[in-house]
């Protein structure tokens, strides 16, 4: 094992980073202070050390998600990760805004470009796209998040990785979770955790919850019911978990705000999204979405013990539904075109997929040398029945708006996903590792339309993408406190379902022009770890695309999607993790991104996309969505045995809102504070946390709706808010 480095020799760095950061230097408390260091997963299923990584990847704990709110959003923590965006909407029928290094902007809701697992369950489907809303932050050990070339280990869409883990039982223990906070916001939990015994062979953790918000706008209201089961079984070599999870979420749709809106009142609500007031009303459509999904996976492990240089196969399959329904405010005169679709959204997509790996392991000439191996294949399949319906009923005085009208769109979709990857990591010498790796897939789209007729011709297709994604890094271990690393892919984005659905020339149907979006990126990164109470991670980034997926048209609840040619993200990247001292710890991140289009291209104006209404976009331009600077920083103070008290600041810049740049959604900054105290109460144990959010009572915008084509590009976010949360447990 490496020596930790010597005190003469650490001390300089030590006091350059701390003077960096504004903080007392952590060479002289060393003996005092708590090793920052964590682990991660790897692809053969062995924990490793962060520091020991050649590649970005930050790591969320149970105490920070504990810390970070009520543990509904999973942007509450992703938030202080560099090189992420993860803004909360506040509109809870709509996923967050989130993006890595650029990858995943475009989208104007829902999750693209990144690849979400959930105890190695896909939330990203084959074609990409993703949710989180059912990640059970409240039972998780641990979030890992990927960034860079090596999360093209996961295939497609994989311009970062987000990996939840959730925690295993250690004690018997009841527990109970109640909050209350602004906004009408009220939660409570309720769970029970069982370790494997002499007499339970297996561990159980399982756990309900139920979440309820008025919104701080009109039209912002929600509800979410979340049921999580773990039951897990351990032999001597074996290892079995099974998962199941439910979600049930009704929601309101405030919608976005135009400038002129954002100004006259942030905290109002489009009179499009509200409800009639009585038949006949015109242009409200009181929109709003329902989503339920099930699913169940189940994963076994098994190690090897008399197999050679083979170590371990891990088996993966799961399976779930998930149904939508969502009403809209597509106006009325847009649906007399016979190809319109519709107000309505509705679907029900059948799911599954398996996963499978073999570890192998070799012990090279020198006895500190390895070589390992991994090989596995994975398969995804959904198959969905999409329908589309009017928003009204009837016309004139009796009309009725928001409702389920006349079918519009009937369409059997499937997508699949094939892969094969492998991955190898070799101690080249004691200070040098090399990995390479390869993942080899395909994703594969078919539409049959089965609503044809008259001025509706049949808009079936079919499309498939194949693709190779390499890897590869090399990993200097500089000096035992000190790891250097440079890491090199190839990623590959195809379109989502949704954004095959519409083609860019105001038709209806398919769009089978639209060609998969493939980048080239590189990565210089340096781990240190001058003392057990330092922590400094810090990469170079830059990644080049072409046939850059942008959007075309947005307008009226449907976005149509074009290909614009080449763009370029660059930047950099500083996380860091401090304890001087028992009693004092703290956090900073600091995140730049430069995302621009190198190449011109036109786009609309508004929908249809006709020659008129075409506008240029010139090269240099920002990626829409983007942000390029943002920051966090956090201290915190053990003020009394159970009781910490912190101060948080987070800091972002403008976030251009279109591909032409005509308007940004203004940087800000904002200070939060928190306080968890936590004492026994009788046979069990009582923590309080109290937070008080955007303390200086700031109106800022917290997310943008990208190129909306009716300029409603801007979800407000609320002014100062408070939360108060309450956890009993007891162990018996």
């Amino acid at each position: 094992m490496p020596q930790p480095i010597s005190p003469p020799a650490a001390l300089p760095l030590a006091l350059l980073a701390a003077a960096a950061l504004g903080l007392p230097a952590a060479g002289a408390q060393a003996q005092d202070a708590t090793t920052l260091e964590r682990v991660v997963l790897d692809q053969g299923g062995a924990e490793q050390r962060l520091f020991d990584t050649p590649y970005a990847v930050s790591v969320i704990d149970a105490e920070q998600l504990r810390n970070a709110g009520p543990m509904v959003n999973l942007s509450e923590a992703l938030q202080h990760l560099p090189g992420i965006v993860a803004n909360p909407r506040h509109n809870y029928a709509q996923d967050l805004q989130l993006s890595s290094r650029g990858f995943g902007a475009r989208a104007s809701f829902g999750v693209r470009g990144l690849r979400l697992y959930s105890d190695g369950i896909p939330a990203t489907g084959p074609d990409g796209q993703g949710q989180v809303s059912h990640f059970d932050l409240a039972g998780a050990q641990r979030i890992e998040v990927l960034r860079g070339p090596f999360s093209a280990l996961y295939g497609n869409s994989s311009g970062g990785a987000i990996l939840l883990h959730s925690a295993a039982p250690i004690e018997r223990r009841l527990l109970l979770d109640s909050d209350i906070a602004s906004n009408g916001q009220r939660q409570w939990r309720l769970g029970l955790e069982l370790p494997a015994s002499s007499t339970l062979p297996f561990s159980l953790r399982a756990q309900l919850a139920s979440f309820e918000t008025d919104g701080f706008r009109p039209q912002s209201a929600s509800r979410r019911d979340l049921a999580n089961l773990r039951l897990a079984w351990d032999g001597a070599r074996d290892r079995v978990v099974l998962i199941l999870n439910a979600i049930e979420q009704p929601a309101k749709d405030p919608l976005g705000l135009t400038r002129a809106q954002l100004s006259a009142d942030p905290h109002q609500t489009a009179e499009l999204a509200l409800p009639q007031a009585e038949p006949g009303e015109p242009d409200r459509f009181n929109t709003r979405k329902s989503t339920r999904q099930r699913q169940l996976g189940l994963s076994w492990r098994h190690r090897f013990e008399d197999a050679g240089a083979l170590q371990q196969l891990q088996l993966s399959a799961h399976l779930g539904r998930r149904e939508v329904r969502q009403w809209q405010s597509i106006p009325v005169a847009s649906q007399a075109n016979a190809r319109q679709p519709g107000g309505v959204i509705a679907f029900e997509r059948d799911y599954h997929g398996l996963d499978g790996r073999l570890v192998w392991s070799w012990p090279l000439a020198d006895p500190q040398r390895r070589a390992r191996v991994v090989l596995g294949a994975a398969l995804d399949d959904s198959r969905e029945h999409r329908q589309g319906y009017e928003n009204f009923i009837g016309s004139g005085e009796a009309q009725l708006l928001g409702v389920t009208g006349r079918l519009r769109r009937d369409e059997r979709n499937r997508l699949g996903g094939r892969d094969l990857y492998a991955q190898a990591d070799i101690d080249l010498a004691p200070r040098w590792q090399a990995s390479l790796g390869l993942r080899r897939g395909e994703a594969e789209f078919k539409v049959r339309d089965r609503y044809v007729g008259g001025a509706n011709p049949d808009d079936s297709g079919r499309k498939r993408y194949d693709y190779s994604n390499p890897f590869a890094a090399l990993q200097w271990r500089t000096l035992p406190t000190l790891n250097t690393y440079l890491s090199l892919g190839r990623g590959f984005e195809s379109p989502t379902q949704g954004e095959l659905a519409y083609r860019n020339d105001g038709l209806g149907g398919f769009n089978p022009g639209l060609r998969a979006q493939t980048s080239r990126q590189a990565e210089l990164g340096a781990k240190w770890r001058p003392d057990p109470g330092l922590a400094l991670d810090a990469a170079l980034f830059q990644a080049d695309s072409r046939d850059e997926i942008a959007v075309a048209g947005n307008s009226g609840g449907r976005a149509s999607y074009r290909n614009v040619g080449r763009t370029r993200r660059e930047g950099a990247e500083l996380e860091a993790r401090w304890r001087a001292a028992r009693d004092w710890r703290g956090q900073f991140s600091l995140s730049w991104l430069d995302a621009r289009y190198r190449d011109g291209f036109t786009t609309c104006a508004a929908a249809p996309c006709l020659a008129p209404s075409l506008l240029f976009v010139a090269p240099g331009r920002r990626i829409a969505g983007t942000i390029s600077r943002s920051a966090y920083a956090e201290l915190a103070w053990a003020a009394l045995p159970g009781l910490e008290l912190a101060v948080e600041g987070r800091a972002q810049g403008r976030q251009w809102v279109n591909d032409i740049n005509s308007d940004a959604a203004a940087g800000y900054g904002l200070v939060h504070l928190r306080a968890r105290w936590q004492i026994p109460l009788g046979p069990g144990r009582l923590e309080l946390l109290g937070r008080v959010d955007n303390v200086a009572d700031r109106d800022y915008v917290s997310s943008v709706i990208v190129n909306e084509g009716n300029g409603r590009f801007f979800e407000p976010a609320p002014g100062r808010t408070w939360l108060l949360s309450l956890r009993w447990q007891q162990g018996w």
